[in-house]
């Protein structure tokens, strides 16, 4: 499910990107180069991934002792890629995750997701620079378009590093204050501070023809080159990895996305373990259910997700879901009547669109047999729907 249109506004990328071909730069340099422990579990056999890091004691919030003991795990990823007319760079940020070189960014920094070339291509090469300005090799170990994820990784003995501890999205609260580390415009470990201004914000991704779930809206300043950097909670802890800005005119104007590290953290452990990241696909788009929508139309339910089209050949097609086929206007609004009403999925309540997005995206994996309780016609029913492997490029979603 995609959410509607927003009149006069862009999702663009907080990277820093050059169009222009190198060569005075290249020569030059510029690119060579609760007290709780947080653990990272192991993946597969062969995969060290963990990593031992306490949060800050205390409950308040200290930007400055954020910035002191954290910042030494920020980096800044220097990316070059080839083109037609040359070599093409950019810049964003990254953190360190595990002390055997493991690092965190954007899929968009690190490959040409979301440039409308294509499938997405690696950059050439990679450098991370360190607080002290220190530039060692990386190498790209893979990337997760759909939630524009990218991992890298550097020989631990190149650097010594300092890992940063990864909280839980999910205990994410609007109001608590962040703290944002990274590199914007290319000043190195530039410190923004802020406060949550949203969770649970199903936005347009910008590397696939998805909906990002659940990522977190904070009013710290991202600007271009802070894409791949953490997003602090008071206790030092990643929430997040700052990713997005919602702007009328491409500047920061105090509306900032994060991917959500519960999101990014599985991602990372596929990408590990196999190379690759597999999302469930069931084939079908939604809108919210809503009381005043429910008695307007006489639905028997008053929250759910109402199914508006079931792709053609889709496993919620061959299930038999049924989408809508009536455009109605309700207070201001489009609705699409007719669809099942959607209000729960193998046993897990749903109580709007973005649920929908949320649980197949989330918790549920291809190959797997689930079943939708809906209501058609005011009846309860279910359908079982064998969830297949999302597709790069689908016409239809979650």
């Amino acid at each position: 499910m995609r959410p509607r249109a927003l009149v006069s506004l862009a999702l663009v990328s907080a990277l820093v990107g050059g169009a222009a071909v190198l060569g005075v730069a290249w020569a030059a340099g510029w690119l060579h180069g609760e007290q709780r422990t947080v653990v990272i579990q192991e993946t597969a056999p062969g995969v060290q991934t963990s990593s031992r890091v306490r949060p800050l004691p205390g409950g308040t919030f200290d930007p400055a002792r954020v910035y002191a003991e954290r910042s030494t795990g920020v980096v800044t990823i220097y990316a070059a890629f080839e083109s037609g007319a040359g070599t093409r760079a950019s810049q964003g940020s990254g953190f360190v995750v595990t002390r055997d070189g493991v690092i965190l960014t954007n899929s968009h920094v690190i490959t040409t997701a979301g440039e409308g070339t294509g499938p997405a291509r690696p950059a050439k090469v990679v450098y991370v620079e360190f607080a002290d300005r220190d530039r060692v090799a990386a190498k790209i170990v893979g990337w997760d378009v759909f939630d524009d994820v990218g991992v890298i990784r550097i020989d631990p003995k190149s650097h010594g590093l300092d890992p940063l501890p990864l909280g839980d999205s999910a205990r994410v609260l609007v109001g608590e204050p962040v703290a944002a580390i990274g590199s914007p415009f290319g000043n190195e470990n530039s410190l923004t501070v802020g406060v949550v201004s949203a969770t649970h914000r199903s936005i347009d991704s910008l590397t696939s023809d998805y909906t990002l779930a659940d990522a977190i809206q904070v009013d710290a300043p991202i600007n271009h080159g802070n894409s791949g950097g953490p997003l602090f909670d008071a206790q030092g802890r990643v929430i997040g990895i700052n990713a997005q800005i919602r702007s009328s005119s491409g500047a920061n104007e105090g509306v900032g996305f994060a991917v959500p590290i519960n999101a990014a953290r599985r991602s990372m452990q596929e990408l590990l373990a196999v190379g690759k990241v597999a999302y469930a696909y069931v084939g079908i788009t939604t809108e919210d259910l809503t009381p005043g929508i429910a008695r307007r139309f006489g639905y028997p339910v008053r929250y759910g997700a109402v199914i508006t089209s079931v792709g053609s050949g889709s496993p919620g097609a061959r299930s038999g879901l049924r989408g809508g086929f009536d455009q109605r206007e309700f207070n201001g609004e489009n609705f699409t009547y007719g669809g099942d009403v959607v209000v729960a999925i193998d046993g897990q309540a749903v109580r709007s669109a973005g649920d929908v997005v949320r649980i197949v995206t989330e918790r549920l994996r291809p190959g797997r047999s689930v079943i939708f309780t809906v209501y058609r016609d005011g009846k309860r029913l279910e359908s079982r729907v064998v969830l297949a492997d999302r597709p790069q490029d689908p016409n239809q979603g979650p």
